[in-house]
């Protein structure tokens, strides 16, 4: 059992894909139409699981290298448009929020917090992906890397979601699942909890975070710890 306070004046912060919800096999299946409309084999999941969290950019690039393709940079707009499209088109097939996600959500926005998102999904597929799940009305804000100075892990995008929230960054907590996550927190002052069931390639377990779990049941306690304790001398 732990003491749970109040959260009231709290901003916490999550990461979008591999945080909050699973959408990998959307995101590989699209990356595999994309594919196989040029011509190309299609990528193993197991392996391209682990290339979502850094925006669709990067996994196109990724995709087409894993598919042994020599991608023309010229062409990466074209492939980027096309790729938002046949995504947009099953953005919630397969895509659901990760066990335990929104009974997490519901007691701490119950003991007063304010939730928001903090993702290098861009915005406007972000609030496609989280309209379809029901899930957009739970969080004051949704911030991708479009509505920031630039994306994480420049704690530039953090500190503009928690500002535009209504929040003070010495009162938030982020959770993510990659470096970029926690680079982004660590830069900014602000606590991390990292996931270890999202899509960090080697793991969270040398990330440095200030917490890690393994399943949102264990989020509300590791939330109250990390806000009880004092922040380090010098924090924001």
């Amino acid at each position: 059992m732990h003491n749970p306070i109040d959260l009231t004046g709290w901003t916490l912060v999550f990461d979008l894909d591999g945080a909050l919800v699973d959408s990998a096999p959307d995101l590989v299946g699209a990356l595999n139409t994309l594919l196989d409309e040029e011509g190309l084999a299609l990528v193993p999941y197991s392996e391209v699981r682990l290339y979502v969290g850094r925006g669709a950019r990067w996994l196109i690039e990724r995709g087409f290298e894993r598919a042994g393709a020599l991608l023309d940079p010229g062409e990466l707009d074209n492939l980027l448009q096309r790729f938002i499209a046949i995504y947009l088109g099953r953005i919630a097939h397969e895509t659901r929020p990760f066990d335990g996600c929104l009974g997490a959500l519901d007691a701490l926005t119950a003991r007063g917090a304010t939730l928001a998102v903090c993702t290098n999904k861009l915005t406007n597929l972000s609030l496609a992906l989280l309209d379809a799940l029901d899930m957009t009305r739970r969080f004051a804000v949704v911030i991708g890397p479009d509505q920031a100075p630039a994306p994480k892990p420049d704690p530039r995008h953090l500190l503009t979601t928690i500002a535009r929230a209504g929040g003070d960054p010495a009162r938030a907590i982020h959770l993510g699942d990659t470096a970029y996550d926690t680079l982004a927190a660590q830069a900014a002052g602000i606590p991390v909890i990292a996931v270890d069931f999202g899509y960090a390639p080697d793991g969270v377990a040398d990330l440095g975070a200030d917490a890690v779990i393994s399943h949102f049941d264990e989020l509300v306690a590791t939330v109250d710890r990390l806000a009880s304790c004092p922040r380090p001398t010098g924090s924001l």
